[in-house]
């Protein structure tokens, strides 16, 4: 599986057979300019503008997927679960579905703006997490604290954090090195230079913590 960081929360995902998945677009007010790419689905963890761009979803069948439930697109299986995007039942933000992926004998979990930690009988339904794309930026999700909290409760063999501030951000939330110094001194940190990294059952487990580096489009 190829896991494109486009910025945010926002990630192509693309199976061996080419299958693509566009998960949390972001719309241009964020800062980040992601252009629109054919897909095969679009998920949105919620209704929010820096989640739930999917005009950058093109395609002649794309399926939007927006709800709970369990979704089958092209050899791969999607199944949102639904959580809360703040630590009070969704009474200040409402709620936030986390999407899990399974392609390419892997199961990568989105946790879109997901602002609590998940009771026990929840995290349990999850199942076994191999790629876990979490937000470490708090003030509208968990902080890099409560995100390695739930790093330690879900046990991904791969974490990508996500929804941190950037130079190109310009969200006022958390930056990455608080989670990275954190982080316990036994997980391996891979700094990539490039937006993305191919992943397979084989390769888990070799990099516990992987930075993806955000590459702005040239003009033209």
């Amino acid at each position: 599986m190829d896991i494109k960081w486009l910025g945010h929360s926002c990630f192509l995902l693309t199976g061996a057979d080419g299958t693509r998945i566009l998960m949390d677009p972001c719309d241009p007010e964020t800062g980040y300019d992601i252009q629109p790419v054919e897909v095969d689905a679009v998920t949105s963890s919620h209704d929010h503008h820096d989640h739930n761009y999917i005009r950058l979803a093109e395609g002649p069948n794309v399926q939007r997927i927006t709800t709970p439930g369990v979704f089958r697109v092209k050899n791969a299986a999607v199944t949102g679960f639904p959580t809360w995007h703040d630590n009070q039942g969704g009474a200040i933000r409402g709620g936030n579905i986390m999407y899990l992926v399974e392609m390419d004998g892997l199961r990568l979990l989105h946790a879109g703006d997901l602002g609590h930690i998940p009771d026990k009988a929840a995290l349990a339904e999850l199942g076994c997490i191999d790629i876990l794309l979490i937000p470490i930026g708090g003030t509208y999700t968990l902080d890099y604290v409560g995100a390695l909290e739930l790093c330690d409760l879900l046990h991904p063999a791969v974490v990508i954090p996500m929804h941190y501030k950037t130079k190109s951000l310009k969200m006022p939330i958390g930056e990455l090195l608080p989670f990275l110094n954190r982080a316990d001194k036994n997980w391996r940190v891979h700094r990539m230079r490039q937006s993305d990294a191919v992943i397979t059952p084989e390769s888990l487990g070799k990099d516990r913590i992987i930075v993806l580096t955000y590459e702005e489009r040239r003009a033209e």
